[in-house]
C-alpha cells in the first residue's frame, strides 16, 4: 500500500476547474464578462511561466464567493458541477483511480484551485482525501481569503508535509501525477512522478530524467 498523489485540473480532469468555474459565472450573470475574461488571462499567463502571484490570483478566484448569499452560491456549484465538471471526467482517469484503489492505496488529490470548487470534484472521483486552498468564513459567509498556505508549487510540498504528519502516512512508495512544470518540487521528493498529458516544460525534464508519461485523455 502507498500514497496515490493526484494533482486535479488538466491531469485528473481533461480541463481546468478553476476557468470552468470563472466561465460558468461569468454564463449565470454572476461574473463580469470583460473584466473577468481580462483577469483570468493576465493569471494565465503568469501560471504558464511559473510566475503566477497565488494570493493574488485567489483573492480574485474567491470574490464572487463574497458578492452572493451562500445558499445560491451552493446551489450554483451544485449545477456547474454537472454541466461543467462531469464531461470532463475520462474513463483514463476513473480507470487510474480505480487501480490504485484495488492496490490498497491512500488516494490524495493536491491542487492549487480552492476548495469551494475542488472539494465536491473529490467526491465525484471517490477520492477521500484533498488538500486545497481553503476559503475562510466569518459568520457563515466567505471572506475572500483562505487558511494558511496556498497548496501551490513549494506551498504543495509544505502542505502535503503538514498532512503527512497528520495522517500518520510516509512517502516510500508514494506517486504523484501532474501535467505541470509548477508541481516539479512536489514530483521530485515522490518514488514514482507521472508525468501526466505535460506541458512542454514538464515533458522535457521528464524525459531527461526517465520519468513514465502517460495520457488519461479518452480517444476520440
Amino acid at each position: 500500500m502507498a500514497l496515490a498523489i493526484f494533482d486535479l485540473d488538466h491531469t485528473l480532469l481533461d480541463g481546468d476547474s478553476d476557468h470552468a468555474w470563472g466561465q460558468y459565472l461569468v454564463d449565470q450573470g454572476l461574473a463580469d464578462p470583460e473584466q473577468h475574461k481580462l483577469r483570468n488571462d493576465y493569471f494565465y499567463e503568469q501560471y504558464k511561466a511559473g510566475t503566477l502571484d497565488i494570493n493574488e490570483y485567489l483573492a480574485f478566484a474567491l470574490k464572487p464567493l463574497t458578492q452572493y448569499p451562500l445558499q445560491h452560491m451552493l446551489d450554483t456549484r451544485a449545477a456547474f458541477l454537472k454541466a461543467r465538471i462531469m464531461p470532463l471526467i475520462s474513463q483514463k482517469s476513473r480507470d487510474l483511480i480505480a487501480h490504485h484503489k484495488r492496490l490498497g492505496d491512500t488516494l490524495l488529490i493536491i491542487t492549487a484551485t480552492n476548495g469551494f470548487v475542488t472539494y465536491p470534484i473529490a467526491e465525484l472521483l471517490g477520492i477521500e482525501h484533498i488538500i486545497a486552498p481553503h476559503p475562510e468564513m466569518q459568520d457563515e459567509r466567505y471572506t475572500g481569503n483562505i487558511v494558511g498556505i496556498p497548496s501551490f508549487q513549494q506551498g504543495k510540498v509544505v502542505r502535503l508535509q503538514e498532512w503527512l504528519q497528520q495522517q500518520g502516512f510516509e512517502l516510500a512508495g508514494s506517486y504523484f501525477y501532474s501535467d505541470s512544470h509548477n508541481d516539479l518540487p512536489l514530483l521530485e521528493i515522490v518514488d514514482n512522478p507521472v508525468a501526466v498529458d505535460p506541458d512542454d516544460r514538464l515533458a522535457a525534464i521528464a524525459t531527461q530524467k526517465g520519468w513514465p508519461i502517460i495520457s488519461l485523455r479518452d480517444q476520440e
